[in-house]
């Protein structure tokens, strides 16, 4: 790991070599559910400890990585492309696939947050499934569709005729190295990745978005580092850190232990089968809304304790935490509990 960890230090800021370093971790790297999910998780923590923005690049690809893994899909020089996944959705635009009649489909219409698109080599995206000459599929037997809206997954070349990016003017100091904006298709063919509605009802879909929650968690463990090497160098200089940051230390220290182990305990139940099912999502819920609660628990005691001098004038500790707290944003928060909770009322819990 920590060769890897100095490449990344080396790479940060410099978005073509985080995509080289994530294509070569893209051809060893554990995937979810194969046995070494706690691995996976570690190295993205790991990876988003040294830069938020590193882990923010590498995730995706991996994530599509283990997405065509999953699917079967026979994507030519896959191993040697860097990957996104598109999976947003937005007002006013939509993305529909077509078949061609032939077992091959064609995408038109547009797609929302597609972080690093125009320096990405392909993408596995959804898109609303239709019939030629118009027309919403149905669901393919043994799904139901409704979690998916007739969407399915497709991989697709982003240098192919008929793909446009729109570069947008990225304002936040946050992520400023991974702008995302809108990508147009036109006509532009694709390979489907499972069918109508496997992406979205696979475990890997759930498993996938605690990869996410494990990047977050890297974040959190760089801050609260932040927060003791600070207080060691005051301590240093002579001046003792009192009681009130001392709580708070000791109280990050809690939510970081606690957090690790956590994600440590889920990725086991993931590699055992135990996280295969119908409560993978429930599960993913509960991690990434624990992760991302902590996380903003740890940004706020941090930034309480350290004050603005570092935010002001320390460009590591300054971008750290506008990075993550951008990223985290990709939570949902409460409308996330509110489908957890819909979810305990029918019964998915362990209590």
């Amino acid at each position: 790991m920590a060769p890897l960890l100095g490449s990344v230090r080396e790479a940060v800021g410099d978005v073509p070599a985080l995509l080289a370093l994530a294509r070569d971790l893209g051809r060893t790297a554990p995937r979810p559910g194969e046995g070494s999910t706690a691995r996976l998780w570690e190295l993205l923590a790991s990876v988003t400890a040294v830069d938020v923005a590193a882990g923010r690049a590498l995730e995706p690809h991996l994530d599509a990585v283990a997405i065509l893994s999953q699917a079967g899909a026979l994507v030519p020089d896959a191993a040697d492309a860097a990957w996104g996944v598109f999976a947003a959705e937005g007002p006013g635009l939509r993305l529909e696939a077509v078949a061609d009649g032939a077992g091959a489909y064609v995408l038109n219409g547009s797609k929302p947050w597609c972080s690093l698109a125009a320096q990405l080599d392909g993408a596995v995206v959804t898109a609303h499934v239709a019939r030629e000459g118009g027309g919403s599929a149905e669901p393919a037997a043994g799904t139901t569709g409704t979690e998916s809206g007739g969407r399915a997954a497709y991989a697709v070349s982003l240098d192919a005729p008929g793909v446009s990016c729109d570069t947008p003017q990225w304002t936040s100091r946050g992520l400023r190295e991974i702008p995302s904006g809108t990508v147009h298709f036109d006509g532009v063919s694709a390979i489907p990745v499972g069918g109508p509605g496997w992406y979205f009802q696979r475990p890997g879909f759930a498993w996938g978005g605690m990869g996410v929650a494990a990047c977050w968690f890297g974040g959190a463990v760089a801050v609260a580092r932040d927060f003791s090497s600070a207080l060691a160098a005051a301590a240093y200089k002579g001046r003792e850190p009192d009681q009130i940051a001392l709580a708070h230390l000791g109280e990050t220290d809690r939510i970081i232990t606690s957090l690790s182990g956590y994600l440590a305990r889920t990725a086991e139940r993931i590699d055992s089968g135990g996280l295969s099912g119908s409560g993978a999502w429930s599960e993913a819920l509960r991690v990434r809304g624990t992760v991302a609660a902590a996380v903003e628990r740890v940004q706020a005691l941090v930034a309480q304790n350290l004050g603005p001098g570092p935010l002001a004038f320390n460009d590591a500790y300054g971008k750290r935490m506008a990075d993550l707290s951008l990223y985290i944003r990709q939570h949902h928060a409460m409308r996330d509990d509110a489908q957890l909770g819909a979810l305990t009322l029918k019964g998915d819990r362990s209590w």
